[in-house]
């Protein structure tokens, strides 16, 4: 489903070039779990960043699901983005103001569903995670397993291929964040290709692979 063959991102820092990935050759098939791990500032997120079509690389040539990416205008980023990839992050990244219902219709907003098929869609998301009885409160209102499961729901309501999850855990206890792997996990058994960046060896062991970045560079594949 993904193959990067020799990507590189370089950003400049003042007067020095920063080389954030080296020539990365990665492939990826359909409905594999892959964790991504690495110490902090090896390229973890940069990487996971480039492959979510939310940075393009500087060099290297990406294909999603049978289309190289790298040709496409912005427009057609965005558009693949959304109807392919699903996103997770560390701080949950909900609108504040709107309820839970809202920031998990929100994808369906922005790509014009009707109201009708929009409410049906977003109340199954809301029971297949068990959040029907959070629906009505604000982020600020919910604990942070269920900002996280919030989070996931709004991920996946376009039916993405491809789930992006970035430190899942990282802001929840541990057992709060127990349960929101096993979600993610349940997803992947349903069909997703999952992606998980992680430093945590113990998370990192879940993936049916993993890959390890150091200096930019994926420099071991841990079947």
């Amino acid at each position: 489903m993904l193959e990067l063959a020799g990507i590189g991102r370089d950003f400049e820092v003042g007067e020095q070039t920063v080389h954030a990935l080296r020539d990365v050759e990665l492939n990826v098939a359909a409905g594999e779990y892959l964790s991504i791990m690495g110490p902090s500032g090896s390229g973890k997120s940069t990487l996971l960043n480039v492959i979510g079509l939310l940075d393009r690389p500087t060099r290297g040539r990406y294909c999603l699901d049978g289309t190289d990416v790298t040709v496409l205008d912005g427009a057609a980023r965005a558009e693949l983005r959304r109807d392919k990839v699903g996103f997770v992050f560390q701080f949950f990244h909900l609108v504040p103001r709107l309820t839970a219902a809202e920031n998990v219709g929100l994808p369906l907003v922005l790509a014009g569903v009707e109201p009708d098929e929009r409410r049906v869609r977003v109340a199954r998301a809301l029971e297949r995670l068990d959040l029907v009885s959070r629906a009505s409160h604000r982020p600020d209102q919910l604990s942070g397993g269920q900002r996280q499961r919030v989070a996931i729901a709004r991920a996946t309501i376009m039916e993405p291929r491809l789930l992006l999850a970035d430190e899942p855990t990282g802001n929840l206890d541990r057992h709060s964040g127990h349960e929101v792997l096993e979600l993610i996990e349940a997803l992947h058994a349903s069909g997703l290709t999952l992606l998980v960046v992680t430093h945590d060896p113990e998370i990192g062991r879940r993936a049916g692979r993993r890959i390890h970045v150091v200096d930019g560079r994926v420099e071991e594949q841990v079947p």
